[in-house]
């Protein structure tokens, strides 16, 4: 094992998002893995749960247990349950270790609001105060200068950059945005429960968490930070008869009269320089399959011009770019590693 690389932890390993970053960063050339938690799975390697995961045969699953963990890793991502996040990530940053948190504990900066949409108490709010919002794409400055990382939702990550140019560049109504999103069942993560069992998401569709999905504030966060001032929006989650892939269509009202084109020139400036963006031109728009397994959000979009709506679309990987590959990319920009750094090859997932 190298010695010169960054040390990292997976606090919840077993878990879908864990799987995921233990795939990338299998193959990161700057950073390599030394410890991994679970507390179902403790004295079992990812390969006896994860047979694709074979580089780490020797690897062996242990307790959360902070003060022996902070021995064996500098930066720590949690990819655990929201709330169970919270006592570890704050003796973690509290030590002067970097953490990125997988869990929504510290997305929302009003811990009021956390509270409303969680129904649980916050009990870290001083620690929440230093915790920057990881969407590398509109924070990164700050992100560079983080300790403490809060990674995007899945839901959040693709609809808020297909509405950020278009509301940046004031070509929409603010208070028009209606998202409808479609998520496959992995997003609901690696649990027993019987509606995301196969018989019944095969052969079926369905929308879920209408007006209520917890989602919905980290999406109006961001966007009203975007717009200068409070706005909502009509957010909608449906499940895929898919194992992963998140696809957005999103509806914005003009302000004024463009064409397709206008809006694509407004995109393509927008993400010109990111790594992880890509936008489609004319008439093409995004699919799943382009994206899965990749830390790439495609966006494509056409302008109605009979209803005076631009609808925007955007497909990611909802554990890769919506989780794990956006925590390595925020990694990078911390550790001042070249951003694609264990992000160029991920390709088709088997």
């Amino acid at each position: 094992m190298p010695s010169d690389k960054l040390k990292v932890a997976i606090c919840g390993g077993s878990g879908y998002a864990g799987a995921e970053l233990l795939r990338i960063l299998a193959g990161h050339p700057h950073a390599t893995v030394t410890a991994v938690t679970s507390e179902k799975s403790s004295g079992k390697s990812p390969v006896d749960l994860f047979p694709h995961l074979a580089t780490y045969a020797g690897l062996l699953y242990e307790p959360l247990e902070p003060e022996t963990l902070l021995k064996k890793a500098d930066l720590f991502f949690m990819a655990l349950p929201h709330k169970a996040s919270q006592p570890a990530v704050a003796t973690f940053f509290n030590s002067g270790k970097k953490v990125i948190d997988l869990s929504a504990d510290f997305r929302l900066k009003d811990p009021a609001v956390y509270e409303e949409w969680y129904k649980t108490p916050h009990e870290q709010r001083d620690v929440l105060k230093n915790a920057v919002y990881g969407l590398p794409e509109l924070h990164r400055a700050k992100i560079k200068r983080a300790r403490l990382v809060a990674n995007p939702g899945c839901y959040p990550t693709g609809s808020i950059l297909g509405v950020y140019p278009a509301l940046k560049a004031g070509l929409v109504q603010p208070e028009s945005i209606v998202i409808d999103s479609k998520s496959g069942a992995s997003g609901a993560g690696r649990q027993s429960d019987v509606k995301y069992s196969f018989c019944e998401v095969n052969d079926s569709f369905m929308a879920y968490g209408i007006a209520t999905h917890r989602h919905t504030p980290e999406i109006e966060q961001e966007l009203s930070a975007i717009a200068g001032g409070e706005l909502a929006v009509n957010f909608t989650p449906h499940l895929l008869p898919l194992d992963r892939g998140i696809i957005s269509t999103i509806y914005l009202k003009l302000k004024k009269k463009a064409s397709s084109e206008d809006a694509v020139k407004i995109y393509q400036k927008a993400y010109k320089n990111e790594p992880f963006v890509r936008v489609l031109e004319g008439e093409k728009l995004p699919v799943l399959k382009a994206v899965r397994g990749t830390n790439r959000c495609d966006i494509g979009m056409k302008v109605n011009q009979r209803t005076g709506t631009l609808v925007v679309v955007t497909a990611i990987d909802n554990l890769v770019k919506g989780a794990s590959g956006q925590a390595v990319h925020n990694m990078n920009l911390m550790m001042g590693f070249p951003e694609d750094a264990g992000l160029t090859a991920l390709a088709v997932y088997p």
